[in-house]
Parts: structure tokens; sequence; C-alpha cells
């Protein structure tokens, strides 16, 4: 896989220009979804205009991370006569940097694309690392391929437009990178009000997270061994997506992987001796900032059938990332149904549900 260059920046449209100055292109493409093109496309008005870049507006939210909105991005790349030489622009949160680099990676069996995620879980996730793809018959990213972005562009500028929420929902993420990465950036990280919109030392800590990922992503670009580090809390995260998505109650991505951290440090403290004392630290932190999921026990069956389906899984046995201490990752961990059981027993006494 190719290695992506990743800009950090306080000026997006100068640093876009900086960088498709050194591509060759035919036609240029702005992908963005309804909310970033009213919130944050003007930040790059001049640039859209100086370029005389198409503009493709999808609707907003990750249910329209399916078929019809793909559809509707590769109708256009074709009608507008896109070629294996146009470029494509993914402005917007995670749901469009999936999208986006899956329409380009797939189209006339793919185009150049840069993505510019406005969105703290976007910038930290979805954008870096070449995972590419949509929602399909119910779960979660079940079709797509690894294709990296010819560049990232991260600048805390958009963040202004995100509520407290949305930032929370990324901040889950860099959590997660903490804890696999070492102590001192986890503390960090811990220690760290994400309220306090003090975005220079966002920027700072989002540069030491992205770069956790991307020397992760380096070794192990198609996720054959290390880069599952990266899976931790989202089997069980996932799967709380997905039942609170069918009940019609849905949640951003990143409190559901906060919460399937507390699960899955859960079963590392059982299985692999994870410090107590840090799953409580956690735990705590992700109950403060993130609440709780409610669920009783006769969702238990429902969450463990999602957990079957994750695309992790190998021989038919349920694939944990856990950890044994923070920056020592146990890979391909399993457990019985009545060890998950436990350890939705236990995240519920946790989480006070």
């Amino acid at each position: 896989m190719a290695q992506q260059i990743i800009a950090f920046t306080d000026n997006v449209a100068e640093k876009l220009a900086g960088i498709i100055g050194e591509i060759s292109y035919d036609k240029l493409y702005v992908l963005t979804d309804e909310n970033t093109f009213a919130q944050c496309a003007l930040k790059i008005k001049d640039f859209i205009l100086n370029s005389k870049a198409h503009v493709i507006t999808i609707p907003a939210g990750d249910t329209a991370k399916d078929i019809e909105s793909i559809s509707k991005v590769w109708m256009e790349l074709s009608t507008t006569g896109a070629t294996r030489r146009s470029l494509m622009i993914n402005l917007g949160g995670g749901m469009i940097t999936d999208l986006g680099g899956f329409a380009a990676a797939s189209f006339k069996r793919g185009i150049n694309f840069i993505n510019v995620p406005t969105s703290l879980l976007g910038a930290v996730d979805a954008a870096v690392g070449g995972k590419t793809g949509i929602n399909f018959n119910g779960l979660k990213n079940e079709i797509g391929v690894f294709c990296p972005a010819y560049a990232v562009i991260i600048s805390t500028e958009f963040f202004a437009t995100l509520d407290n929420d949305n930032l929370l929902s990324g901040y889950a993420e860099m959590i997660k990178h903490g804890l696999i990465s070492s102590n001192e950036i986890f503390n960090k990280l811990i220690n760290y009000d994400i309220r306090s919109r003090d975005n220079i030392h966002l920027l700072s800590l989002l540069e030491e997270s992205v770069n956790v990922k991307r020397e992760v992503v380096e070794e192990d670009p198609f996720e054959k061994g290390l880069r599952k580090a990266l899976n931790l809390g989202h089997t069980v995260g996932h799967a709380f997506e997905s039942m609170m998505l069918e009940d019609n109650k849905p949640v951003l991505h990143g409190y559901a992987v906060a919460w399937g951290v507390v699960c899955e440090l859960i079963l590392s403290h059982r299985h692999c001796s994870f410090p107590k004392d840090i799953l409580m630290l956690t735990a705590e932190f992700v109950r403060i900032n993130y609440g709780a999921v409610y669920f009783g026990c006769k969702d238990y069956d429902r969450l463990y059938e999602y957990m079957t389906h994750d695309k992790k899984n190998d021989s038919g046995y349920i694939n944990f990332t856990l950890l044994k201490d923070i920056g020592i990752i146990e890979l391909n961990q399993t457990a019985s149904r009545k060890e998950i059981d436990i350890m939705f027993d236990i995240f519920r006494d946790l989480m006070k549900i």
C-alpha cells in the first residue's frame, strides 16, 4: 500500500492548493454531504471556485453510507466525464471519507483522492489508513476495499462546527490509540479536557494520535497482524452500534467504541491480567463523559449475534484485540459465550446501569 501524505495545517485551502499542484489530473471533484457543505465548504470556497471543481453532495448521516449514495457518486462521475486521471477531494466526516474513498477506489478501477476530514473522528480514524467502504444489509462497513488516499489534510479549524458529543466521539478513538501505544500518550489523553476547546493543545494530541495509527498501518497495511490492534473496542462497539441502530436509537460511532473499549478491557483483565486500576480509570472516564448504553440480559443474545458477523472473526470464533498492559497487545483472542455474558454483567455494574 502506498504511503499516505498526512499534513497538519491551520490553512486548509492553501495546503490543498499546494498538494493538488503536485498531481496531474484532468477533472477535479469535491464530495461532501449536505451538513458539511453548509457548515464547512465556505472555508475552501475560493479554492473550489478557482479550481473549477465539480461539487457532489449527498445526504448527511451514517444511514446515507449506503449503496444508493455511492451509486449517486458513481453516476455523477460518469455523466460529467470523469476519467482515470480525475481527482476527488472528500470533504467531510468519516462517512464521507469512507464512502468517497470507496467510490474513488472503484470508479474506473481507481482514481486519486484526497481526504479532508472535518470531524475529529474522521481526522483520527476514518480518513487515515486506507480503509474505505459502505454499510450493507444492516452491517457496518460490510462492503469496501483497502485503498489509501493520496493525501490526508488535517486541521482543527473545522472543529468549531462540532458539538461536544461529536468531539467526544472522535476523542474515544484517541483514547484507544493511547491504550495501544504508551503510558505517556494515554496519560496525556485521559487528563485532557476535550470540552476546553483548546485547539492548539488538541492539534498536538491529535498529531501524536494519528502518528500511532500511521505507524501501525505502515507496518501492517492489510490488517494481517499488528493492525488488528486498532480494533480494540470495536468488536463489542460495533455490536452496540448495530443494536442501537436496529432500535431506531442510533449513537455516534465513538460513543459505541468508548463502551466497547471498557468491555474489552474487562476481557483483557480477566484473560490477560490487564491492570485493574487502569480498567477502573478508563471505565470512570467513559461513564462520566459518554454516559452508558442501556441494555438488559435479554439483549445479550442480540449483541452476541452481531459480534458473530464481525469481519475480524476467524473459523467461527469471535476475535478480540485485548491488552496485557498499556502498549502490550494480545491479538486474536477469543472468549466463550459465558465469558462474554460475564463481561456484559461487569460492564453494566461499572456503568451503574
